[in-house]
């Protein structure tokens, strides 16, 4: 897919191209879909949401959305992880995934997704950690959720928060170090 190409159409797109949604739907469809593939991976067998539905959902509220200054290719994958994100946490969280037996559910904050028994309570567990830790640290849970909800490179994700991809590399590990410290902790 072509940086420049998405870019192109975002911009389009926000200056009232009202074709300019369509074609960039085509453009970043497959990737969306590869985002979205990452998310699903563990989700229950027989599981209402499906990956295709899951891109969808989130293309359609992202498109709904009026006002958006769209800049980049980055900042796009950067919405769609965080609409992703948030669609299967309310479904998980709608599933009644939270009434679950005492015990540390176990999630992998690597480059994999999540890895449980549960996985929709795992989900809904490392979404609770990371809200937690934005508040003492923003910046860092904004790079977790885009290195591992959106698949973000250090040099997209640097690109969107406008710092360097040291720095990015940095905070990851930080982050990282802190939610897997945070998940080892039994839920209340």
């Amino acid at each position: 897919m072509d940086s420049a190409e998405v870019t192109g159409l975002l911009k389009a797109w926000r200056n009232g191209d009202g074709a300019a949604p369509d074609r960039l739907a085509s453009v970043v469809y497959d990737e969306l879909r590869r985002v979205a593939r990452r998310y699903m991976r563990n989700e229950r067998a027989g599981n209402t949401l499906q990956t295709t539905a899951l891109v969808n959902e989130a293309y359609l509220r992202m498109v709904g959305v009026n006002n958006v200054d769209w800049q980049s290719r980055a900042q796009f994958f950067a919405i769609a992880a965080q609409m992703m994100r948030r669609i299967l946490v309310d479904s998980a969280r709608a599933r009644g995934s939270h009434k679950r037996g005492g015990g540390a559910v176990r999630v992998n904050i690597d480059e994999t997704a999540v890895l449980s028994p549960e996985p929709d309570a795992s989900i809904v567990r490392l979404d609770e950690a990371l809200e937690a830790f934005s508040k003492v640290a923003p910046r860092y849970a904004k790079v977790v959720e885009l290195r591992y909800f959106g698949g973000l490179s250090e040099e997209e994700i640097a690109e969107v928060l406008k710092i360097s991809p040291r720095t990015v590399r940095r905070d990851w590990e930080f982050a990282r170090a802190w939610l897997k410290r945070e998940l080892r902790v039994a839920p209340k």
